[in-house]
């Protein structure tokens, strides 16, 4: 048994809205709330919600690198933490 589930994401300033496709492969005899839970794993892995969060207003490209920076750093010293 297959799902295809559509997904539409609209951002109102722009013209073009971008559909996404997730795939769903519910095996015989497979749980529904199993297939749920892959599905709602796809859903976030591919970053749905916060594409469209992000597209909603632009961003200077130099805010996005100090963003990219700081998260960065973060990573870095919870691993570094980790170590200790």
């Amino acid at each position: 048994m297959n799902f295809a589930i559509p997904l539409k994401g609209h951002i109102e300033n722009k013209k073009l809205s971008t559909v996404y496709m997730l795939k769903i492969i519910v095996k015989d005899g497979e749980n529904i709330e199993r297939a749920l839970k892959r599905y709602k794993r796809k859903h976030r892995n591919i970053k749905v919600m916060q594409n469209l969060r992000d597209g909603q207003f632009f961003t200077k490209p130099s805010v996005k690198r100090r963003r990219e920076v700081q998260k960065a750093a973060y990573i870095q010293n919870l691993r570094d933490q980790e170590d200790i």
